[in-house]
């Protein structure tokens, strides 16, 4: 169906009437069933019809006989809910001479009522896994920060939702689909009455089976039920959530796929706790430790601005008037990264998780709910997007219990989808939340079940993003020969552990080896583990398109505990060592359930940084390098060091060049660089160097802190041929000086050269040991 907008207003149908009113006195001062007979005289003096009023409880399920028992259990369960007693509601139903919102508003005029209004059926709110041959198209599995990473979660114990019961709520379904016959989904109660085709859809995103057909549910494992708000006296959404919640176990998940009228202004298409009597039986749910999914609807509403009757601004958590039922409120964005709310969706503070609320590929059926074999890719609205984020809670709710042994509470549960999650497009203007993300809430805290293995950017790096320095690991190890027993040497309990220190000079003419360290900081042994390991040119900006390909290595299990492990050689032979001196070491590791990535797919530098700083499976060390003689191309006593200051892979972008001297008094620092480099950084004129080869400009340097040389543009995969220049007194060489050029971007350091020239006591040692 269509998703409809604020202003198209369904009209009553035949088949709707009669409608009832629901009704709840005050508590104070009036106690059923004499406040019953006293209604029941003002209401006939304030109408003018030959039908006489039906009275009766609004909660009539056959829960109803076990409401107090749920209540007294509601509040030793929930400390904070303060029961409400369910006796003071009933409905009246409305005569067919008489119109309807009318009479409610006449009702909300008498001194024993605290309020009424009609209950008008309205329309939902619309708007291996590789073998279902529909799966390709369901992107909201995927990966975020396009989807909720529900393929990845499919991997760990509990994740395809097995042993969670889930209960979808509105007015009726096809369970003869061929995509969801075997999932064996049963009716609690109510009537199977009407909008098949959006029941069906909805059901399909949650529950489709994992066979040759169709595509496949987020939460396919899941125990599905439906139960619908058509009552055998009526339409009637709250008694059909206390008829679901008295079915259901702590930690289950229930789907409110529905929508109500304002009983303030007669608008549609607002949440179903609008009105009191649904917010009581939500309240009363999520007490009772039932996570509770409610569409945040269509009418592209500002929540926050909403007052009720009561004068209070119900959804705005700013509001002292604000309250809270427990249920994890959904809006819509768009399909497409980054996910723009879509105009239908209503927002505000109160929402809570959003996903996509378009171009969803499910089940659906035709108009009489009996064609077992039509699919969809247009099922849309925040109809669409809960059920998105059911399937992530039934998921969590499974990983949970399958490897802890504990379901959520409905608060921690939204508390656990709300705090991993993509943002908007916009998150101040669109106010929807977050769309959970899978892989965050099994790898962090929350649930911890993945393994995390992870090399340091730098010693005390414990793993955790960073946007410091991200050059200078200290487990990639490079050694003239093999050694004895690596883990002995370099693992834990060696005393080596945070010694950054461990690397040897290359040297050309022959073969050297690498080894590589690595912790699991995850909740689970990774097995196996593999790490690639390359080599760059010295570069201030180590960028993939650089990287040249030295060798892999495996470890069979990486043990969780942090436990410092080592792997076993890889060999570079010397065929393979593209000259004496200067190199970067990028190591890249993963495992099954953390991949690494793949250097060819970052598809912007910004998406490269952000990679890099926010995942802990690359890092790398700058070049380990040995003092040279005096250079024959350069000035007379100076080193000459050449890297490259690269640009990006993808666009021109804006950097900027810092130096670090960390050199002896007498010694002199020069940048030589290409003259339309140094122009572009030094907001003065330079002076430029000319030579029968090259025009090149020198800048002097600070050879003892930190100097920022200036910015420039520097166009997509360029590579500025830069030198650093150094001479050092003979007289200051007993120890050794180190110097670096690092690059930034956005004010983020994205790499670093440094050279260190060792002093006298390191060369005898005969260690000539690199650092980064």
């Amino acid at each position: 169906m269509a998703v409809r907008e604020p202003n198209d207003q369904p009209q009553d149908r035949d088949e709707d009437r009669p409608l009832s009113i629901a009704v709840k006195f005050r508590e104070i001062g009036h106690k059923p069933p004499s406040a019953l007979r006293g209604i029941e005289g003002l209401l006939e003096r304030t109408r003018h019809s030959s039908e006489p009023l039906k009275l009766r409880p609004l909660f009539e399920s056959s829960s109803r006989g076990r409401l107090d028992e749920l209540v007294e259990r509601a509040r030793r369960n929930d400390p904070a809910y303060e029961p409400t007693d369910f006796n003071f509601w009933t409905q009246v139903t409305c005569p067919e001479d008489i119109e309807a919102e009318g009479l409610a508003q006449a009702i909300r005029q008498l001194k024993e009522v605290e309020t009424a209004y009609v209950m008008r059926p309205l329309p939902p709110p619309l708007v291996n896994p590789l073998d279902d041959p529909r799966s390709t198209n369901q992107g909201y599995l995927d990966t975020a920060p396009n989807g909720i990473n529900a393929r990845h979660a499919w991997a760990f114990a509990g994740g395809d939702g097995a042993g969670i019961g889930f209960v979808d709520l509105e007015q009726g379904w096809n369970l003869n689909h061929e995509d969801l016959a075997a999932a064996s989904v049963s009716l609690i109660s109510g009537i199977n009455k009407q909008y098949f085709s959006h029941g069906t859809s909805v059901l399909g995103e949650v529950l489709m089976v994992d066979n040759m057909l169709g595509g496949v549910g987020i939460a396919p494992a899941a125990s599905g039920r439906v139960i619908s708000q058509h009552r055998p006296s009526g339409y009637n959404t709250a008694d059909a959530i206390v008829d679901a919640v008295a079915n259901m176990a702590f930690g289950d998940v229930l789907l409110l796929e529905a929508q109500e009228t304002d009983p303030v202004g007669g608008q549609y298409f607002w949440p179903v706790e609008i009105a009191d009597a649904n917010y009581d039986a939500i309240r009363l749910g999520s007490a009772l430790g039932i996570v509770i999914v409610e569409a945040g609807c269509n009418g592209g509403y500002d929540l926050d601005a909403y007052t009720n009757l009561g004068g209070h601004q119900i959804f705005n958590r700013a509001s002292a008037g604000f309250r809270d039922s427990g249920a994890i409120m959904v809006g819509a964005a768009s399909s497409a990264s980054p996910h723009v709310r879509l105009g239908f969706s209503n927002f505000g503070t109160r929402v809570d998780c959003y996903a996509w609320g378009e171009n969803i590929d499910t089940t659906t059926t035709n108009s009489a709910g009996t064609d077992n074999t039509l699919y969809t890719t247009g099922f849309n609205g925040t109809s669409g997007a809960s059920p998105i984020v059911v399937g992530a809670a039934l998921i969590v709710q499974g990983m949970a219990e399958a490897s802890l042994g504990y379901r959520f509470s409905p608060r921690e549960l939204r508390e656990v989808l709300r705090m991993d999650g993509t943002p908007s497009a916009n998150p101040p203007a669109d106010l929807i939340g977050v769309m959970p993300d899978l892989n965050a809430i099994i790898t962090n805290g929350h649930l911890n079940l993945a393994p995390d293995p992870y090399l340091r950017d730098y010693v005390g790096d414990d793993g955790d993003p960073t946007s410091g320095m991200v050059s200078s690991s200290p487990d990639i190890i490079v050694r003239h020969a093999p050694v004895a027993d690596p883990q002995a040497a370099y693992g834990a309990g060696s005393g080596t552990e945070n010694d950054g220190n461990l690397s040897q000079v290359v040297e050309t003419g022959h073969d050297h080896t690498l080894y590589v360290r690595l912790q699991n900081r995850g909740g689970s042994t990774a097995a196996p583990v593999d790490v690639d390991l390359y080599w760059s040119p010295p570069a201030t900006l180590v960028t993939p398109n650089l990287w040249n390909f030295i060798g892999a290595v495996g470890l069979p299990t990486l043990p969780t505990g942090n436990v410092l492990t080592v792997s076993g050689p890889v060999t570079w032979p010397q065929a393979a060592i593209p000259g004496p001196g200067h190199y970067c070491f990028v190591a890249v590791a993963g495992s099954p359930l953390d991949p690494k990535p793949d250097p060819t797919a970052f598809i912007t530098f910004d998406n490269f940084v952000t990679y890099v700083e926010n995942n802990n499976n690359v890092a790398w060390r700058n070049f380990n390098v040995v003092a040279g003689p005096p250079s024959t191309d350069g000035p007379p006593g100076f080193h000459a060091l050449p890297f490259l200051a690269p640009g990006a892979f993808d666009t021109s972008r804006r950097f900027a060049l810092e130096t670090i001297g960390r050199l002896p008094k007498g010694s002199r620092a020069i940048l030589e660089t290409p003259e339309w480099l140094a122009e572009a950084l030094r907001p003065h004129p330079v002076r430029v160097q000319h030579d029968e080869k090259r025009r090149v400009a020198r800048i002097s340097l600070n050879p003892h802190g930190v100097q920022r040389i200036g910015e420039a543009i520097l166009h997509a995969k360029s590579k500025a041929e830069c030198r650093l220049l150094v001479s050092i007194p003979e007289e200051a060489n007993r120890h050794g000086y180190e110097i670096a050029v690092r690059q930034l971007y956005k004010n983020r350091e994205v790499g670093r050269v440094t050279w260190r020239f060792p002093g006298k006591a390191e060369r005898q040692d005969g260690k000539d040991r690199g650092k980064a």
